[in-house]
């Protein structure tokens, strides 16, 4: 098919409501919104131990954050499908080749993302802040909110990272979701089955919905940090 012929195609086909390519992007929103529900809280709090903590091992930690960065996401699957397979530890759940395994890998893709941003967010931030709020009195975790209130942009574009680490992977899904039409078939792995069938319409479609919510979100940042010409985009 000549590629202004597909794209007219997708755009026709986002525009019919096509349920099976509205069920597709509902399943990526839905795993990689309750994925990142899941490990924002725990990534904010580890990376915030790390900024503000001393500890023997630190840049050993800091070093392994970091080198995670660059797991390839088939190899996250690879392992968690061992794990969740018949024979493996948590066989047991039964999560292999549904949407709670694809939002188990996720979890696993999006912390190292979050913790290191969320780390670099909170390290730049004032060290005199959180000294100030124990001084007045404040707890350890009022002392911790201080911290993450002034360094909260850097914090959100940590969790925008992780969202777009997240929902644009594809080997983990493939491995632990399967691509099952209707159940665990997500946007990036319908755009592979597609393309490898040659039928190039639905994945452009999806292709468009994934620059769409990229561009969103992004807007939505520039908004937040009080730049409401950047988020238009005429900045």
């Amino acid at each position: 098919m000549p590629m202004l012929d597909a794209i007219r195609a997708a755009f026709a086909l986002l525009l019919s409501g096509d349920a099976e390519l509205w069920q597709i992007i509902w399943v990526s929103l839905k795993t990689t919104l309750v994925a990142l529900v899941l490990s924002t809280p725990l990534a904010v709090v580890a990376g915030h131990a790390i900024a503000t903590s001393s500890f023997r091992g630190r840049r050993v930690v800091i070093w392994l954050v970091q080198a995670s960065l660059s797991l390839p996401t088939v190899l996250i699957g690879l392992l968690l499908y061992l794990v969740l397979s018949r024979q493996g530890p948590l066989g047991g759940l039964h999560w292999l080749f549904s949407q709670s395994g694809i939002v188990a890998g996720q979890v696993l893709i999006a912390l190292p993302v979050l913790v290191a941003f969320s780390l670099a967010a909170i390290q730049s931030a004032d060290p005199r802040i959180a000294e100030t709020a124990v001084t007045l009195g404040a707890s350890r975790w009022g002392a911790m909110r201080t911290v993450l209130h002034e360094a909260r942009f850097g914090v959100m574009a940590a969790i925008i990272s992780g969202f777009g680490r997240v929902i644009s992977e594809v080997g983990c899904a493939i491995m632990v979701g399967g691509n099952i039409a209707g159940e665990t078939r997500t946007m990036t792995t319908a755009i592979a089955l597609q393309t490898s069938k040659g039928e190039f319409a639905q994945g452009i479609a999806l292709g468009i919905v994934l620059i769409a919510i990229a561009l969103l979100i992004n807007a939505g940042l520039m908004f937040a940090q009080g730049d409401p010409q950047m988020a238009k985009g005429t900045a």
